[in-house]
């Protein structure tokens, strides 16, 4: 599936593990019925939410942050996957019915329930097409390489961060129409159903009337995109202006409680305040038309600076729902999503949760230019850079077993219906490491490894590496997790025990992101604290994040033979095993331990579920009550 790019935050609580299941998870609605209390909510650190329109591209923050944790509370998407110890497709909470597919897999046809946006618009086949031709316009206007002031549709950092040349919505679609409540997508050639629901129609979110627009106040659908013919040249242009007076605002923290944005909320809750550090007030959302509304009278997300700013609120009580540093724990975990003893100072109060996310964990190789991308480019240099590295040691020593090793991007229990196993082709080798360098014609030299024999022939050093240059390298890393900073400073010291010097910058979230998603040069690898998690796109096919173009193929990394098994995986029903195991040969990131970081949940909150976590990491206050 299509791997929804979100960019995960480790530290972010969650509350229970589950692989992906292509089954329906039908929630239960039983419990309190009173609107009471205020739910306190720990955001992940320094990354508070700064994006609102639920078509987030790579440059804007396309995070989990800003999508499953702030958007889609308000703006609920076509399908919803994820529920309270479950990564599955949920009907019951979703705004459509499932497709019919006809045609040879080509035709799907999605009918709306008919649920309302808070201004009594339904949320029909019109607002669907909206997103699609919206989306579709951006991709013309991205490839066509037009440009003009203010026209940030046609800024490669303006299109969905879920864009994929040429495959999928909107490349893929040979047409598209919607009337009333009915929606058909017929695809140019045929498409795995469970890819193109999993990972694209999931993405689609519908949008209002209101929206459509091109500037303040001015007539709901006045902008002419939401009923135009889905790939013409004149909802291109209108789109295109809708969009970027969107943009305008999407962006502004103080704009994202007026008026217009209140009115596409079709979700469990709305937007009653957010300041300028993150700090998020919800409500219920009145006119929600789904299942499971609200039971509390506010949420309150709050914004930390630190994992160690957190747990002090943690011992002062004025957070209810939250999360521990690993390392701070006294006690391992016993197992693989499995939680032992908490802290001392918590335990009278909080209890200790743990799980896996539906996610796998790397760093990102700068391979579009900077000085050293030439030699990252090699994949004996990620070879010996991954042979380095003593995984099941370091989440062992560092975050007691709270985590799981990465391999491959499949991630951790993925069932055996999506993949095959797939081996680590390169376990712990320091030797190994020294000896690819060694025998391509580096030498170290005061320490860190230098090319002394340049060239392309088997045991030089490659093409583009020039002479003289040394395995000194630059990291931009998320800062505020202990988690992290402890795995990635094990992880570089063992880099450097072969001869591979890191120097880290840290920086905010938001910046690293957009700095590691956006620019060229100026940095070597990217750690933005958790690498990635499959969602809005949750079937672990690749090509969102290795597919040639891909939007978030932010590395920019180039190989026809994944593209060619990725194209194979998702045109027809074959498990994802020969894509998965060629990743994990090929090493397009560099594949490092996933650390969690357990949640703590205050004993006088009750859930309709239980307490389990959310493998996709979404928030769903609607679930809670004192």
């Amino acid at each position: 599936m299509q791997i929804r790019h979100k960019l995960r935050l480790a530290t972010t609580i969650g509350l229970a593990a589950g692989a992906l299941s292509l089954g329906l998870v039908v929630p239960s609605v039983s419990g309190a019925t009173s609107l009471s209390g205020v739910v306190t909510i720990a955001e992940a650190p320094q990354a508070a939410p700064n994006y609102i329109l639920p078509f987030t591209s790579s440059g804007n923050g396309f995070s989990v942050a800003n999508m499953n944790q702030f958007q889609m509370l308000m703006y609920r998407p076509l399908y919803w996957f994820g529920t309270p110890g479950s990564s599955a497709l949920s009907l019951p909470l979703s705004l459509g019915n499932y497709p019919t597919v006809t045609n040879g897999n080509r035709t799907f046809t999605i009918n709306l329930k008919g649920w309302k946006f808070a201004d009594g618009q339904t949320v029909n086949a019109a607002s669907v097409m909206f997103f699609l031709n919206m989306y579709k316009a951006a991709s013309m206007c991205l490839a066509a390489g037009k440009s003009y002031p203010g026209a940030t549709a046609c800024a490669a950092n303006s299109i969905y961060g879920g864009y994929v040349p040429k495959l999928g919505i909107p490349d893929g679609v040979k047409s598209a129409t919607g009337s009333g409540n009915t929606v058909t997508i017929t695809m140019s050639s045929p498409s795995n159903p469970n890819w193109l629901v999993y990972n694209y129609l999931s993405e689609i979110t519908p949008f209002p009337a209101t929206w459509d627009v091109t500037s303040t106040g001015a007539a709901p659908g006045s902008g002419g995109c939401e009923s135009g013919a889905f790939g013409s040249a004149t909802t291109e242009a209108n789109c295109e202006k809708v969009l970027t007076f969107l943009n305008t605002t999407a962006n502004v923290t103080k704009d994202f409680t007026s008026t217009m944005w209140e009115s596409g909320t079709d979700g469990p809750w709305s937007l009653k305040s957010i300041d300028a550090l993150g700090n998020v007030t919800f409500v219920p959302n009145m006119n929600y038309s789904g299942p499971v509304k609200a039971h509390v009278s506010e949420v309150k997300l709050l914004a930390f600076t630190s994992t160690s700013a957190e747990l002090s609120a943690l011992r002062a009580n004025s957070v209810d729902l939250g999360y521990v540093d690993a390392t701070s724990l006294t006690a391992p975990a016993p197992g693989p999503g499995l939680v032992g003893p908490n802290l001392p100072v918590l335990a009278s109060k909080y209890n200790l949760v743990n799980g896996l996310d539906w996610s796998f964990n790397y760093d990102l190789y700068n391979l579009k230019g900077d000085p050293a991308s030439a030699a990252l480019s090699q994949l004996y240099v990620r070879q010996a850079l991954q042979y380095a590295t003593n995984q099941p040691l370091t989440l062992k020593a560092v975050v007691k077993g709270y985590g799981v090793p990465t391999y491959s991007p499949l991630p951790y229990g993925a069932p055996a219906a999506i993949s095959g196993p797939v081996p680590n082709p390169y376990p712990f080798n320091q030797a190994k490491a020294l000896s690819l360098f060694a025998s391509h014609g580096w030498k170290e030299m005061n320490g860190v490894q230098t090319c002394v024999k340049p060239g392309t022939a088997a045991n030089e050093c490659g093409a583009g590496v020039k002479k003289g240059f040394a395995m000194s390298l630059k990291m931009d890393q998320a800062a505020g997790s202990a988690t992290d900073n402890e795995l990635t400073a094990v992880e570089t010291s063992e880099w450097n025990n072969i001869g591979v010097f890191v120097s880290i910058n840290q920086d905010t979230f938001g910046n690293v992101l957009s700095k590691c998603q956006g620019a060229k040069t100026g940095f070597d690898l990217c750690d933005w604290g958790g690498g990635w998690i499959y969602a809005p796109d949750y079937y672990p096919s690749g090509e969102e994040l290795f597919q040639t173009g891909a939007s978030s193929n932010t590395g920019g990394y180039s190989n026809p033979t994944m593209d060619k098994l990725i194209t194979a995986s998702v045109s027809g029903n074959s498990k994802l095993t020969a894509y998965e195991n060629y990743a994990a040969q090929q090493l397009p990131v560099f594949f490092k331990p996933n650390g969690v970081s357990p949640g703590e949940v205050i004993k006088t909150l009750k859930s309709l579920n239980g307490f389990k976590v959310n493998p996709l990491q979404n928030f769903m206050p609607e679930y809670y009550y004192f």
